[in-house]
This record gives C-alpha cells, structure tokens and sequence, in this order.
C-alpha cells in the first residue's frame, strides 16, 4: 500500500475516534516480519498503530483468532500483567478503515533488548511473566495431541525450482533435514501434558520493550489457550539465544527459574520434548509461500527469502544444540 495513502488512512482513523485533529508526523517503525507499524503524532499524544497484514486477515479463521487474542488480553490486564493492550475506540480494539485493518496503542517509551545481548536477569523476568500469565487459569484437560505438522517439502522443492526461485536449491539442499525435523516436532508434539493455560507463545525478545529495567509486553494478537510446557521450552529456547544461533544454557535455565517461581504445575520431561524446538518449520513454510509469490508486494516477497534463508540456518543450529539442550533440561529441572 503507498505510503501516502496509509498516511491518510491513519489521519482519518485518529481523527474519527478521537486521538487528534491533526497528524504531525507519521514514522514506519519495526512492526515484526508480518505487520507494519507506524509511530503518529497528532495533536493530542504519540501513538503506535499497528496495519495488519491484508493477506492473513482474509484467513477465514482471522477474525475469530483476533477476537479471542482480545479476550484473553482483556483479562491479561485485569491480572496486573504488564501489558501494552490495544485501545478501545467506540467500543472495539481492531479498526477498520476502508476494509483495513488496525489496532491502536498508547506509544510505549522503552526499547527492545538487543537480540545479541540478552542478559540472565532479563530472561528471568521475561520467564517470570510468562508463568504469572500460566497461573491465571490452568486447567489439567484430557489429553489431545495437537494436530501433527504435514508439510510437503517435496513439492516445495519442485515449485520452488519451477519457478526458478532463488531459495529452490537451497530446499532441495536441506529437504532431508526438514523432514526429519517435522517428525521430531510431531513426535514432541504427542508427547506433551494434557494441560491448558491463557498462551503468548509469541513472547519472544522482540516483542517485550524495556524502560528502565522494567518489562512491558507488546505485540498480543497471538494471545489464545496453549499448553504451558509447550510456551515455556519454546520461549526459554528463544530468550537463550536459539533464534540467533548463539545459544546460552544459562540463559535458557535462567528463564526456567523466573517462569517456576511464578508458576508450577509438576511437569519436568522438558528433556523429552526439545523436538518442539523445530516448530521453527512452519514458519518457514509460510516463508516459503511468500518468498513463491504468496505475499502483499516485492518487499514482502524479498522478505520471505530472507526468513528462508535464516530459518534453515537456524534449523541446522538446533539440530546441532539438542544433545546440549536435552542433557541440560534433564541435568537442571529434575
């Protein structure tokens, strides 16, 4: 969408509902690999207002998932949890404009941490949220396996190579390692507890802003129920480093102990369910998709390649680090 009229869009969203008469600045502002968001300033405050990607909000199922997300992050806040929730504006949080989409914020002083300087004490306190969100509702369930990943990496490799795509080698390279990597993902996967909590397996460093110390939660469109073992490997996995290719055990044991001091259901076969690590291969599918042409523009398209590329790379680093990963979930949380 061109800029000027994403401009416009975001001047008539602000001044319908109340935010400001007059936009003075609009500034694009890191918004994750799936949305855009924008930093406003009008008249009456600063605001972050986040335009959601138009190719997910035609999923059939994209409404329903956001309507929860909102649901959960309403009852987030009223547990002290420290969020940044979306406004509501004339009795809704998600906007639409023209068939747009969007979702408004206060603008959250603070900054990221920096993906390659994460230290202990903020992977404990990120643990530490991420525990006190588990213990607002958890519940034993009977058990389910979550619905295995099935992905045919095969016919990737051959549209991919149809298309003359410049990741086509580069699947065709690794599509043995894939494979396997989606069977020890299916395989932890049924291995599991039958438990359920409130989710944000998207708590990753990116989407938790720091001022002075203290840790304020962004980014909670992908708040929904979740098993609590599943978020919390996944998450200690990504605040140590895995996401970077430079890992740190101490890190990842770190956020153990400020998710099990907040929360403590009894689980300990963490060892036995590192192939959750690998969940890395649908995100990689999605980026596969965009990079074949599945996407808004050039940009986003240039932006799946490079996610393809990162993503087998950090594939092949996990593989690398499961002895280390599972002896140190077995050794430490016994």
């Amino acid at each position: 969408m061109k800029e000027q009229r994403i401009e416009g869009l975001l001047e008539r969203l602000l001044r319908d509902r109340g935010l400001g008469n007059h936009i003075a600045v609009v500034e694009s502002v890191s918004g994750g690999f799936m949305h855009k968001m924008y930093k406003v300033k009008t008249d009456s405050g600063i605001y972050a207002v986040k335009h959601l990607n138009s190719e997910i909000m035609k999923r059939p199922d994209a409404q329903e998932n956001y309507a929860r997300a909102e649901q959960i992050e309403t009852i987030l806040e009223k547990n002290n949890i420290p969020i940044v929730p979306a406004l509501v504006l004339g009795g809704k949080k998600m906007q639409n404009i023209d068939g747009q989409f969007f979702y408004v914020f206060k603008w959250q002083k603070g900054q990221i941490a920096d993906w390659n300087h994460i230290t202990k004490e903020e992977c404990y306190k990120a643990g530490n949220i991420l525990g006190r969100i588990h213990a607002i509702e958890p519940r034993k369930v009977e058990w389910k396996c979550l619905p295995p990943s099935q992905i045919d990496w095969h016919d990737y490799v051959q549209n991919a190579k149809e298309k003359d795509s410049e990741i086509a080698s580069l699947l065709e390279q690794n599509e043995e390692l894939l494979t396997l990597a989606e069977k020890e993902l299916n395989r932890a996967r049924a291995s599991l507890p039958a438990m359920l909590c409130f989710s944000n397996g998207d708590m990753d460093p990116k989407n938790i802003m720091w001022e002075n110390g203290t840790p304020w939660v962004i980014d909670l469109e992908c708040l929904d129920y979740g098993n609590p073992a599943l978020d919390a490997l996944q998450l200690a996995l990504q605040w140590s480093g895995i996401v970077t290719c430079d890992m740190d055990i101490n890190k990842m044991l770190a956020f153990f102990d400020g998710y099990l001091k907040a929360y403590d259901n009894g689980f300990r076969g963490y060892g036995e369910i590192v192939g959750v690590a690998y969940t890395w291969v649908e995100w990689l599918e999605y980026n596969i998709q965009r990079a074949l042409g599945n996407c808004m523009d050039e940009a986003e398209r240039e932006l799946g390649i490079s996610e393809v590329r990162n993503t087998i790379h950090r594939i092949q680093y996990i593989q690398e680090m499961e002895p280390r990963i599972q002896a140190a979930l077995n050794n430490c949380l016994r």
